[in-house]
């Protein structure tokens, strides 16, 4: 998986597509990232006891890796990522301005 938690990602395909945010966690294994403020739906609880009231919550859910696309920190663009080997250190490279990430 390219991408990592912190990395600065636009979102490119579903409902909320052309919004950016911050990658909060990464899941690797179902291939999805959690992007805060993104992804938000409604759930209805229902009350576990008669103290407790019934609540609406707004949760974040994951997107597939492939809904979003890297922004690079220093040239500000969307860009996919590559990978240089320098002294036995995987880096990974911006694909257009040639800088690390």
């Amino acid at each position: 998986m390219k991408i990592k938690k912190g990395d600065s990602v636009k979102i490119i395909r579903g409902k909320d597509k052309g919004k950016d945010g911050k990658v909060e966690k990464v899941f690797p294994k179902d291939g999805k990232v959690l992007v805060s403020n993104i992804n938000q739906y409604k759930r209805h609880l229902k009350a576990r006891s008669e103290t407790e009231p019934s609540e609406i919550v707004t949760l974040t859910k994951p997107l597939p890796e492939e809904n979003v696309v890297l922004v690079c920190p220093k040239c500000h663009k969307t860009t996919r990522i590559g990978y240089k080997l320098e002294k036995n250190k995987k880096l990974r490279i911006c694909k257009k301005c040639k800088s690390e990430i």
